[in-house]
C-alpha cells in the first residue's frame, strides 16, 4: 500500500495559475522511482478523466487535450513528490483533482495502483 497526499489546490480566478502537489510516503518495499505518476479529475456528476502522466524517469509526459499547453506535470524523485503546475485555468477545470501511482502510465484509470484523497480545485469567473 502505497499512501499519496495532494495539496495546493483552492479558489482561483479564470486565467490565473494553481500548481499541485503529491507526495509519497515511506513504506516497506516501496521505491518511488520504479512508479509512474498520474494526475486525474472528477467534476461532480462526471467521470473521473485522465489529466497527465509521467514516466518513472520524467523523461516522457502524457497530457489530455483539454489541457494541453496549460498544464505542466513534473516529477522530484529525490521528494518524492509530483507535481501538476496550471496556468490559464478554465471554470471546465473546476474539479477535485487526484493522484495516482502505477506501473505504466498510459490515461487509464485501471492502470493505476495507489491513489490520493484528492484536493479541490475551483476556478471562478
Amino acid at each position: 500500500q502505497v499512501q499519496l497526499v495532494e495539496s495546493g489546490g483552492g479558489l482561483v480566478q479564470a486565467g490565473g495559475s494553481l500548481k499541485l502537489s503529491c507526495t509519497a510516503s515511506t513504506a516497506s518495499g516501496y521505491n518511488f522511482d520504479a512508479y509512474a505518476m498520474a494526475w486525474f479529475r472528477q467534476a461532480p456528476g462526471k467521470e473521473r478523466d485522465f489529466v497527465g502522466s509521467i514516466i518513472w524517469s520524467g523523461d516522457e509526459t502524457l497530457y489530455a487535450d483539454s489541457v494541453k499547453g496549460r498544464f505542466t506535470i513534473s516529477r522530484d524523485n529525490v521528494e518524492k513528490t509530483v507535481y501538476l503546475q496550471m496556468n490559464s485555468l478554465k471554470l471546465e477545470d473546476t474539479a477535485v483533482y487526484y493522484c495516482a501511482a502505477g506501473h505504466t502510465f498510459i490515461p487509464r484509470m485501471d492502470s493505476y495502483l495507489y491513489w490520493g484523497q484528492g484536493t479541490q480545485v475551483t476556478v471562478s469567473s
